[in-house]
């Protein structure tokens, strides 16, 4: 009876560790690159998208890409009992909001959600951008098909919909459309206000800018690399949280770097033909994006995006110059790289939407003693806990200790000073919650 109780353990803290399951990989095959090359070839053929354009032809500018999308959410929804709630959201923003800002304009986004059965408050996003432009960021009539730059990133968000409204989830998902990204990442600020006004628990949000190309300037081509930007610490952080960190550590561990690292280890342990890339950055080098609105509200976001840009192909007006074809067409984006980043996205969505809430607290103690000591409080829905730790100068959790259901636990023989630790509620079904650095102390 002893062994059988044994065998029973091990195999659950197995299924636990290992976190495999076949609803995942039915989401990877399910994502389709055929409709992806479709609706970016639908977006481009929109000729601008520009935030000022035309907002009343059904054929051109950003009112009628709007719709169009709208539409699209709405035709998931209604092929699944109307699990989708479909709307918009929008915001005036005036002339001279900033120099991109030549005249008031209504900045629209689309929302889609699904649900959560059991947390229907708590949010996982996934959004695209609406808009494009050419050289000239106030030219709001001249062609912008914006293929990579963005149909690119909401073509897989519309996809991801299609695929993911197939299942119910315990947390909520939301897939957006943002629109003035281009003019000042207006859409964004817009949602991240609109969350904070209706009180919605954020888990985080995957904002996709370019997830189309394989050929960049650097003279490499590849279909497995992609980047995942994430900011060290949330720049909410109070003043007292600042100075624990100099003392405690935590300067690479913000909730935004957490969320980087669980795409991170979704993709090895799903899809290990893919190389994500942690980048130690907020967004590229001097350059925004649509999650800095939601990082700068408090609330965790990355920015995933490919790896090797070519820069001849993003804000630039259509021409041949020195032989050169400068302009985001369709002929420069790879559709099924595009579907790989979207499966990236689902898969990640879908765990996340399937695991129990993390951990609120989690105190850490073993000061001056040869262990580590842990603390956390109790989560709804969680089976149980797992630690991890990682040396201090790994990016990514590299050892993990599945502990069952309990709410405190000693890591003996592991020295506190000589890494770094956090802890994740795990579901039934081995679904983790992103991992929570320690955020209290106890002696």
């Amino acid at each position: 009876m002893k062994n059988v109780l044994f065998f029973t353990l091990l195999t659950l803290a197995l299924t636990m560790s290992a976190q495999t399951d076949q609803r995942i990989f039915d989401i990877i095959d399910a994502v389709s690159a055929e409709r992806i090359e479709k609706d970016i070839t639908t977006l481009a053929n929109f000729g601008t998208r520009h935030t000022l354009s035309d907002t009343v032809s059904q054929t051109r500018g950003i009112g009628a890409a709007r719709r169009w999308i709208k539409a699209e959410f709405e035709k998931t929804s209604a092929e699944c009992n109307g699990c989708l709630n479909v709307f918009y959201q929008k915001d005036l923003v005036k002339k001279g909001a900033n120099q991109r800002i030549v005249k008031d304009v209504e900045v629209v986004n689309v929302l889609a959600i699904q649900k959560g059965t059991k947390y229907p408050n708590r949010y996982i996003i996934m959004s695209g951008d609406i808009d494009s432009r050419v050289s000239d960021p106030t030219n709001y009539t001249n062609d912008s098909p914006g293929a990579n730059d963005n149909a690119s990133g909401m073509a897989g968000t519309i996809e991801a919909a299609r695929v993911l409204s197939k299942y119910k989830f315990e947390n909520s998902i939301i897939y957006m459309g943002l629109s003035g990204e281009e003019q000042g990442l207006f859409g964004g600020g817009g949602v991240a206000g609109y969350a904070k006004e209706q009180g919605w628990e954020v888990i985080g949000i995957f904002n996709n800018d370019m997830i189309g190309n394989i050929t960049g300037v650097d003279g490499i081509t590849s279909s497995t690399d992609f980047r995942i930007f994430s900011e060290p610490v949330p720049p909410t952080e109070t003043e007292k949280e600042r100075k624990a960190r100099r003392f405690y550590g935590g300067e690479v561990d913000g909730i935004s770097r957490q969320l980087a690292r669980y795409v991170h280890k979704t993709t090895q342990t799903y899809m290990p033909e893919m190389n994500p890339m942690m980048i130690y950055r907020l967004d590229r080098f001097g350059r925004g994006g649509h999650h800095r609105p939601f990082n700068d509200a408090g609330f965790p976001g990355i920015r995933i995006m490919e790896a090797h840009e070519n820069y001849t192909q993003q804000h630039q007006d259509i021409r041949v110059e020195d032989g050169i074809a400068y302009g985001d067409v369709l002929e420069h984006v790879n559709f099924e790289y595009a579907a790989k980043l979207t499966a990236v996205n689902a898969i990640s969505l879908a765990s996340i939407a399937w695991a129990p809430p993390a951990p609120k607290e989690v105190k850490i103690g073993g000061i001056v003693e040869p262990s580590a000591k842990f603390q956390w409080s109790k989560v709804d829905g969680a089976k149980g806990y797992k630690i991890y730790w990682r040396d201090t100068t790994a990016p990514t959790w590299d050892h993990s200790r599945y502990v069952g259901d309990v709410t405190e636990f000693t890591l003996d023989g592991i020295v506190i000073d000589n890494y770094f630790f956090g802890v994740s509620a795990v579901g039934a079904d081995g679904f983790e919650s992103p991992v929570v650095f320690p955020n209290a102390i106890f002696r």
